[in-house]
């Protein structure tokens, strides 16, 4: 592929994500106000623009017929943010005086460091021709804090409350 097609489609594959993120988190906001077609509205456009994103990373070569090279790209990610954007983040927020920042990029970093740990898991498993072990998951929904099976009685990362946590299950 040419280094300006490459280019173009990784920039619109960033685009596509962000507004696949973006809809879904105006799909979340609009559920709350009540506003069921809206939401629904932002939910089907934040699928298309997943499409998009998904049909661009295929074209990059992004995607993996092993899975394990596709859980190594989560660890590199994963490991990219504990090491170095979130400690950096953090620290100018705190610099800053930014209490909102200092706490959502401190909220992501303890999550980020649990996730490494997991697909790093995952990753032998799957070397080893095994799915992922745990039927369910936990997210927090404040922090993002993630655990598998039960959640705790309180977030250890914020303190929300066990029964506030987003159930993921198979």
């Amino acid at each position: 592929m040419r280094e300006m097609t490459k280019k173009f489609l990784e920039d619109a594959f960033a685009g596509e994500s962000m507004a696949h993120m973006k809809y879904l988190i105006f799909a979340d906001e609009a559920e709350r106000k009540g506003l069921k077609k809206l939401a629904n509205l932002f939910k089907a456009i934040s699928y298309a623009e997943f499409v998009h994103a998904r049909n661009h990373y295929r074209e990059l070569g992004k995607i993996y017929q092993q899975m394990q090279e596709n859980v190594q790209q989560c660890i590199d990610g994963e490991t990219f943010e504990i090491n170095e954007m979130y400690p950096v983040y953090n620290t100018v927020a705190q610099f800053q005086q930014e209490k909102g920042a200092e706490r959502s990029t401190k909220y992501a970093w303890e999550a980020e460091k649990i996730h490494a740990e997991m697909y790093k898991l995952a990753k032998e498993l799957v070397e080893k021709k095994e799915d992922y072990r745990s039927n369910k998951i936990y997210i927090c929904p404040v922090c993002g804090h993630t655990v598998e099976n039960e959640p705790p009685e309180k977030c250890p990362v914020c303190g929300t409350d066990r029964k506030m946590y987003v159930e993921f299950s198979v």
